[in-house]
């Protein structure tokens, strides 16, 4: 009787995927940092601030104590801001809700802010050896090779499909922490988007794409997006070697995070920030623009610095003077960090 897919996949695993990871672990706590950590980010780029997380917040409890403005100063150059916010709420539910304990069920683990069905699988799987499936990019482009499935993968009726297809092929419940990994190795190291290495993949035998010359048909391609593009006038507001920074809204993009306060235009700036902040200010010559790209669009940041003159009101809440090596240590974007690193600023 041929190997099925799950064993072929735990044999190739267990000689060719990775076992060196820091987040190996048993530790439900350990895992999810991992896993939501990883969420649009590469391993290579997720262990340095994994290590660090962890020498700052080594359990939930500590997690949940520690400050917003730590948190988000552990987090600040990894991007997706959200994850962090709802990193740290996660932990305070789990001390409200779960009594400490870090929860067992899939069920209970996606109650977590944060939390979609596949990262709360892969915790059970890794830490419980819970039979649940994973689905996320990788696996997608796995299973819709080997199966020879069409269509858009973030549709709503492929994605059922795929899920159905990945909880059918799930192998025995003590087998589920090493399946796991397999197949997110198998989809990052064999199985990539460009260049499968389809001669050494333990799923070649009857993978539908390498069958019929389609690997890089499938996954179909997600229709291309023209990339909006934005603009936004930064204020390098400086007094006695000190930057006003100023806390964003919880929500959207940098929300928590300590950023330059923005205007739309250098001609509304004296105005705009004496009504804001209460500071009456004047402006020095503008500095080359930085363009910053994220995933959704461009931003064309154009840095302006400026000296205060006189104080016209109380200083909002939001706002902290900074010197810059408080600020580089501080929650900042990837963008204000690039910026004060200028040897011009």
């Amino acid at each position: 009787m041929p190997a099925t897919f799950a064993e072929r996949l735990l044999a190739w695993h267990a000689t060719h995927g990775r076992h060196d990871l820091p987040w190996q672990v048993s530790d439900p706590y350990r895992v999810w940092l991992s896993e939501i950590m990883l969420q649009q980010t590469q391993v290579t780029t997720v262990i340095g601030y994994y290590q660090r997380f962890l020498e700052r917040c080594p359990t939930v409890a500590d997690l949940a104590a520690a400050s917003h403005d730590d948190v988000m100063a552990l987090w600040a150059g990894l991007g997706y801001y959200a994850r962090a916010r709802n990193l740290h709420a996660a932990a305070k539910k789990v001390m409200t809700d779960f009594g400490g304990v870090f929860p067992r069920t899939p069920e209970d683990i996606c109650s977590l802010p944060g939390v979609g069905r596949s990262t709360a699988a892969a915790i059970a799987a890794f830490s419980y050896q819970t039979r649940a499936a994973i689905l996320d990019g990788n696996v997608k482009r796995v299973l819709a090779r080997w199966a020879g499935i069409d269509g858009n993968v973030a549709s709503k009726a492929i994605e059922t499909r795929m899920w159905a297809l990945a909880e059918f092929l799930l192998p025995a419940a003590a087998d589920m922490p090493a399946y796991t990994q397999g197949i997110m190795d198998l989809g990052a190291t064999l199985c990539t988007p460009k260049k499968p290495a389809c001669l050494t993949c333990p799923l070649n035998e009857d993978c539908v794409a390498r069958r019929e010359g389609r690997q890089l048909e499938l996954p179909a391609p997600k229709p291309k997006k023209k990339i909006p593009e934005r603009q936004t006038v930064m204020l390098l507001v400086s007094d006695h070697g000190r930057l006003l920074l100023e806390q964003r809204p919880p929500t959207g993009i940098w929300g928590g995070l300590w950023c330059l306060p923005e205007t739309s235009t250098t001609l509304a700036a004296e105005q705009d920030f004496q009504s804001r902040f209460g500071l009456q200010i004047e402006l020095e010559p503008s500095l080359p623009e930085l363009v910053h790209v994220f995933t959704h669009f461009r931003l064309t940041i154009t840095p302006q610095p400026a000296r205060v003159l006189a104080t016209t009101g109380v200083q909002a809440s939001n706002t902290r003077w900074f010197t810059r090596e408080e600020a580089l240590a501080a929650g900042i974007p990837t963008a204000l960090r690039k910026l004060l690193l200028l040897p011009s600023i």
